[in-house]
């Protein structure tokens, strides 16, 4: 089953319509991320495609996240809940949520925009060169599994 396609106008307003009914004070249904913490942490994934502010893994690392931790990230199945999370994305610190939210919705746009084309075999930061579905899958899985973890 194919994922929905975030680089759709209606499928990117969709997730962000959704984000637009979180509020600070909304709580997750599991995990120990605070709606902020989630916010930044979802805003991670675009960091390392916009932004310049994260370590390239070495070798031997990006080896294993190609060969193990890829197909699991970009393929169609649901994440399950608590799974562990690459440290650069830890968020463990207060974050702002007006700020995060906002960041995160530009971020989406931009993603929309820019297109499934731009993103067609383009390199990931962590995995390597991916298609345009693995990409979308990635995007969209992930602001999913967060999202309904919000209860939205």
């Amino acid at each position: 089953m194919a994922l929905a396609n975030i680089f759709s106008k209606d499928v990117a307003a969709g997730i962000i319509k959704r984000i637009e009914q979180l509020t600070p004070a909304t709580t997750a249904k599991w995990g120990k991320m605070n709606v902020a913490q989630m916010l930044a942490h979802c805003n991670v994934t675009y960091e390392l495609i916009y932004e310049d502010k994260h370590p390239k893994p070495n070798f031997l690392l990006k080896l294993l996240l190609k060969t193990v931790v890829k197909k699991a990230v970009t393929n169609e199945a649901p994440y399950k809940q608590n799974l562990r999370t690459a440290p650069a994305f830890l968020i463990v610190d207060e974050r702002v949520f007006e700020n995060e939210k906002k960041r995160l919705i530009e971020h989406i746009s931009k993603t929309q925009q820019l297109g499934e084309s731009h993103f067609h075999n383009k390199v990931s930061h962590s995995f390597g060169v991916l298609t345009s579905t693995e990409w979308n899958n990635m995007f969209y899985k992930h602001l999913d599994h967060h999202l309904t973890q919000f209860g939205v």
